[in-house]
């Protein structure tokens, strides 16, 4: 069965002047115009094609690739806005419409969104929604804290920024453990924090806990070495200097340089810390 709106593996039944036409089941034929299909194919191949439907309804085929599949999120362009909606920019030809009925708040041509892309069963049309919420959160999820997950930033908040998780759920970045900058559809590593009672997560963009401070000691160790055994960072440096040197929340730091400290590796001076001479 073809699945509307994502990349589907289809056959080619023919090849005539106008393009190519795909096996689509019990959907019949899908065509490819002529520019779309690559010189060397011929009746039989199976292609990777996404498939969608044009402004007749008709299902249509591309070797194209869209900033979203049906299903997904991604920070989105606002091309024009008429009395229908909002259309965006989605990487094809056509462009994709957000109605008002799925808009967050009115949007804006020339501003960028996070919007999430998918087929309007009413319609069977693809369309796009900023109204997030309502697809994020919807199945269970097995996550565990510590666990690795890819985030989008799709909105800052008092506390900090709200996240997608692995296009799925959302948790929050707290503002106090944020030691970047980020960026509103800005896609990154993030790992889960905690799982609260109430099921809402909250998320880190470093590895939590005692299981990074190997790693970081060890980069100490070598910033150490290459500014000749001392550097002017200690407990009372600011979040800020840390992470500009290192890349790392204070929290860890200090771990590190505990645990180089244990084992008498570095001494902690007023001004720094400084290798220990064997």
């Amino acid at each position: 069965m073809v699945d509307i709106g994502k990349i589907n593996a289809l056959p080619i039944v023919r090849l005539d002047k106008k393009g190519a036409y795909f096996d689509g089941g019990a959907m019949g034929d899908i065509f490819m115009e002529k520019e779309l299909v690559p010189q060397d194919a011929k009746e039989g191949d199976t292609l990777d094609v996404f498939v969608y439907p044009d402004s007749s309804d008709n299902l249509i085929a591309t070797t194209e690739r869209t900033l979203a599949m049906a299903g997904e999120f991604a920070l989105l362009d606002v091309v024009s806005v008429n009395k229908i909606g909002a259309f965006l920019d989605w990487g094809l030809p056509k462009d994709i419409l957000v109605p008002f009925r799925e808009q967050q708040n009115p949007m804006v041509e020339g501003r960028s969104y996070v919007a999430f892309v998918f087929v309007d069963h009413d319609t069977n049309r693809m369309i796009a929604s900023t109204k997030l919420d309502e697809f994020l959160g919807i199945e269970p999820h097995s996550f565990k804290e510590a666990d690795e997950v890819d985030l989008i930033i799709f909105k800052r908040t008092e506390l900090g920024y709200k996240a997608i998780i692995n296009n799925k759920q959302q948790g929050v970045l707290y503002k106090t453990e944020i030691f970047q900058q980020l960026a509103i559809g800005e896609r990154t590593k993030g790992y889960i924090r905690k799982i609260r009672e109430d099921g809402k997560i909250d998320l880190i963009l470093h590895k939590p806990g005692y299981e990074k401070v190997d790693n970081v000691s060890k980069q100490v160790l070598d910033k150490l070495n290459e500014a000749n055994g001392f550097i002017e960072l200690n407990d009372k440096s600011t979040t800020q200097e840390i992470y500009r040197t290192f890349s790392i929340s204070k929290k860890t730091f200090k771990k590190a340089v505990g645990a180089l400290y244990k084992e008498r590796l570095i001494t902690i001076e007023e001004g720094g810390i400084r290798l220990v001479k064997k």
